[in-house]
């Protein structure tokens, strides 16, 4: 998974399925057990924005002619989803 998240091969729409068809069932198996404490929600949010970070990856500045990092808010909107902290609660 590491290396098909960020390569150019398949599409973002592509990325986004195996993300929520393979990846979050594995990491919430047994989610509806769980008693989040605030470190644990920190590290699922963590998690959930490195990979949306390798699905959407980064953005070209056509002022400035450099690469930059999407912030959170932009992943969130481009994902559409429920962020994996709103699916657990």
């Amino acid at each position: 998974m590491q290396n098909v998240l960020p390569s150019n091969l398949p599409s973002k729409n592509i990325k986004v399925t195996i993300y929520r068809a393979i990846i979050l069932p594995v990491v919430l198996y047994g989610c509806e057990a769980w008693s989040l404490t605030m470190m644990e929600e920190h590290w699922l949010r963590v998690f959930d924005n490195r990979v949306l970070t390798r699905v959407f990856g980064f953005e070209s500045e056509k002022v400035i002619g450099k690469w930059r990092r999407l912030q959170n808010e932009e992943l969130y909107d481009l994902y559409s989803m429920l962020i994996i902290i709103q699916v657990i609660t």
